[in-house]
């Protein structure tokens, strides 16, 4: 017989599956240890750039009890986004694949507030919130510490049978529940692929990356206009970079997802290098409604594709 803990966590794994999340691990909420020098370290470092959010909430980030009052249980989701889909122009200014259909956000966040409804309707009147890389919430050591992978040398959460090309979420909530065992193993080995890919040199170290340096954050976080250091070495990339996920061996593992709302826009497939040099405004809410591309606005887009032009 099954106590209750392990009966609940089996329903809530069981309905994160149907909802389309690809894998669901739990762990205990609690003071992440091992966490706290590393993310000291890393904005000690300047790491982090301008992303001036990250030195928020420190305490927070290490301890999720004081972001759900009375937190027992972590339950970290995976959300497989990979797709064989490419931009039609090779000459084009090249988007990242997880931004290629919905935002990610709005879909994630609607399939986490049917889990917790269902846990509210089946197991019984539970408190918590749930999380999509928009709170002080450090994602990939919950996703680790409930068995789901390991973070590679590109610091990107992999998993053996899946890769990496997948978003993570969590719902913090009040309930005991039975807690997987952490991913304790480290499968990158001798291999050192994403780091001698990366153009700008971003993974500083095995497992740390300078996030300063990362293509994704000049061509996302960064509000400023990009370093003329960079000139060169952008691989022609406007908005994201998979560049280490598409040499990493583990993503031979990685099968197309199979949700709709991430399919992409036939119109954004299809633009031409010319198209997105010459897009206006108006054309690029068009194209982008309801993208992640919108987080760059029309004016962060077209810096991007001006500096790449440029060199």
């Amino acid at each position: 017989m099954f106590n209750n803990s392990a009966k609940y966590s089996q329903m809530i794994k069981a309905e994160a599956l149907r909802l389309g999340f690809m894998a669901c691990g739990i762990s205990k909420a609690e003071f992440l240890e091992e966490e706290a020098p590393r993310l000291e370290n890393w904005l000690n470092n300047n790491h982090h750039g301008e992303m001036g959010y990250m030195e928020n909430h420190f305490d927070k980030r290490l301890d999720p009890r004081l972001l759900v009052d009375d937190a027992k249980s972590i339950v970290s989701l995976t959300l497989n986004y990979f797709t064989e889909d490419k931009q039609l122009d090779i000459n084009a200014p090249k988007i990242s694949k997880y931004a290629f259909g919905t935002d990610y956000h709005s879909v994630i966040k609607e399939k986490l507030k049917e889990l917790l409804a269902f846990i509210n309707e089946n197991i019984g009147e539970v408190a918590g919130r749930c999380f999509v890389d928009s709170a002080p919430v450090m994602d990939k050591a919950w996703a680790q510490k409930s068995g789901l992978g390991w973070r590679g040398k590109n610091s990107n959460l992999i998993s053996k049978d899946a890769g990496s090309f997948f978003f993570l979420a969590e719902l913090i909530i009040d309930l005991e529940l039975a807690y997987d065992s952490p991913f304790a193993a480290d499968h990158c080995g001798s291999c050192t692929r994403c780091i001698d890919a990366c153009p700008t040199d971003a993974i500083v170290a095995p497992y740390t990356v300078d996030g300063s340096k990362c293509i994704s954050y000049l061509t996302i976080e960064l509000k400023n206009e990009i370093p003329t250091e960079f000139k060169g070495k952008m691989e022609n990339w406007m908005f994201g970079c998979d560049i280490c996920q598409d040499v990493c061996p583990w993503n031979r593992f990685a099968t197309p997802h199979k949700e709709p709302a991430f399919e992409p826009a036939l119109t954004l497939l299809q633009l031409k290098k010319d198209e997105l040099i010459e897009m206006t405004d108006d054309v690029f809410k068009q194209v982008f409604k309801g993208s992640a591309v919108k987080r760059t606005k029309f004016t962060g887009l077209k810096r991007n594709i001006d500096f790449l032009r440029e060199n």
